[in-house]
């Protein structure tokens, strides 16, 4: 693993050229910083490019529209502000060290001092700053070395960085199971088990949003099953008990070729009881939608063809109770079916000699019932059960 970027490509990055100049990267007071860095150093794909700086949010704003690049105060008060250059934004902040906290917000002062400003950061492998000119990468708390035995290590004493914030409980396991190999962090891990109530003072909308990300991963189960061996979920999720039922749904997603789908992951740890998850989803403060996806996925009703479970709930319901129940042939059957529409009417019905009203919808359901259980016929198989039906409505 280099010790440097490739300063070049990084300026080729769409706006990060113009960025640099306005925020005078040759003077020493601005460096890439985080995520990117970790990742770039990883292999990985780089995408969004965040910058750390000794400039005030007020200068950065001066230099950035003297320099015709919009400045979007998205975060003023804690020193971002968002660089919108060539169309494509980027997170300027300013070096920080924290006044107070209370585990769910921090006030903050600017600084100067680039180590103050890392140390406040939840873990090594994020503390990581890059000089946009040489490439070279500063790191002030072993970092590099985490990231090349892929571990996740808080930075200093992880009691205190939870204090700091409750989210960091959430997101060193996500972050184990991103980048760890192996054990993790045995402080780390004690840390955050003792500290799991502080989730408790968390909304519920920031604890959803760690915790799907953490199921989008490629293979989440080793990570939800160390944090229920280690009482995570409790406080806040006692419903999740066991990770079997994830592993069971990784296998059926790979052997039927489908990407790890957070809701659904979800929804394979809550119990298999419609109203239990429907309220569980609620209570995360999930969309309607994603609260009707989970109610629907947990019920264990397969009584009805892939096809037909496909009409009457969707597909992509469908596949998610087929794989949820391990059948995971069914589910790659229906992936590309298209989902065919009742080729019949009530208007139809009228000119058979329905009379209007509810015997229209009446003879409706009983058509699509019939279709639906036949598996969709077509030509003179339809046109009979079209018959069947108006002739006991019109007897």
């Amino acid at each position: 693993m280099g010790m440097r970027l490739d300063a070049e490509k990084w300026r080729a990055h769409r706006g990060v050229e113009r960025i640099l100049k306005a925020l005078g990267s040759a003077d020493g007071l601005t460096r890439y910083v985080g995520g990117a860095v970790r990742d770039d150093l990883l292999g990985l794909p780089v995408n969004d490019i965040d910058f750390a700086t000794r400039l005030t949010p007020d200068q950065v704003v001066e230099r950035l529209e003297k320099a015709h690049i919009k400045a979007v105060p998205t975060g003023i008060d804690h020193g971002t502000i968002t660089a919108v250059a060539d169309g494509q934004p980027a997170e300027v902040t300013t070096l920080r060290a924290d006044v107070s906290t209370d585990g769910r917000r921090a006030t903050v002062e600017f600084t100067d001092d680039w180590m103050a400003d890392a140390s406040r950061r939840d873990f090594t492998i994020n503390a990581l700053y890059a000089d946009p000119e040489t490439g070279e990468v500063h790191d002030y708390f072993g970092g590099l070395d985490d990231l090349k035995a892929h571990r996740v290590r808080f930075i200093g004493d992880p009691l205190t960085r939870i204090a700091e914030d409750h989210l960091r409980i959430l997101r060193f396991f996500r972050f184990h199971a991103r980048f760890g190999d192996g054990k993790p962090d045995a402080e780390a891990i004690a840390a955050c088990a003792a500290r799991a109530n502080d989730l408790m003072a968390l909304s519920r909308e920031r604890i959803a949003d760690e915790l799907l990300k953490l199921l989008a991963l490629t293979d989440p189960s080793t990570t939800v099953e160390l944090m229920i061996e280690r009482g995570i979920f409790t406080p806040v999720l006692p419903e999740i008990v066991s990770a079997e039922p994830l592993r069971s749904l990784l296998a059926a997603e790979q052997e039927a070729g489908f990407e790890p789908d957070s809701l659904r992951r979800l929804s394979a740890l809550l119990p298999r009881d419609a109203a239990t998850a429907g309220a569980t989803a609620a209570r995360l403060k999930l969309s309607n939608k994603a609260r009707k996806r989970i109610g629907l996925a947990v019920d264990a009703d397969l009584s009805d063809s892939p096809q037909s479970l496909a009409y009457w709930i969707g597909t992509e319901s469908a596949i998610d109770r087929l794989l949820l129940a391990g059948r995971a042939s069914d589910a790659r059957e229906i992936r590309d079916w298209a989902v065919p529409k009742l080729p019949i009417g009530g208007g139809d019905l009228i000119k058979l000699g329905i009379t209007q009203g509810p015997r229209v919808a009446k003879t409706l359901q009983a058509i699509e019932q019939a279709w639906v259980a036949d598996q969709f016929p077509e030509g003179d198989a339809f046109a009979a059960i079209v018959r069947k039906a108006v002739d006991s409505e019109t007897r």
